[in-house]
């Protein structure tokens, strides 16, 4: 019973993040247009002859999948971060405790 309890939250947790994601970008109707449109804004209004010297590998289709693919990018870098300061955290834990367990043995 408490293993469907469990599960159920789970669910609810995951539908809830689902909702509050994705409901914004069904229901706000906005420019998404990012700092990146009004940098080029900006160098193109105070320097009209200026030429990029590089060109982007990929371009979205729209400004909303250009979106979702940065937080999509923000989200994989905050796990691997979240990932390598647990494993640290771990680890220092066990060496602790290591130290630990060798200072209750009695000499021999």
């Amino acid at each position: 019973m408490k293993k469907r309890l469990k599960s159920k939250l789970q669910w609810s947790l995951l539908l809830a993040v689902l909702a509050l994601t994705g409901l914004p970008l069904i229901a706000v109707r906005g420019d998404y247009s990012g700092t990146d449109n009004q940098a080029t804004t900006a160098i193109q209004s105070s320097h009209p002859t200026y030429q990029p010297w590089a060109q982007p590998l990929f371009q979205p289709a729209s400004s909303e999948i250009e979106g979702l693919l940065f937080a999509l990018q923000a989200a994989l870098g905050a796990g691997v971060l979240g990932y390598v300061i647990g494993r640290y955290q771990e680890r220092h834990l066990h060496h602790h405790k290591d130290d630990h367990k060798d200072d209750s043995k009695p000499n021999q």
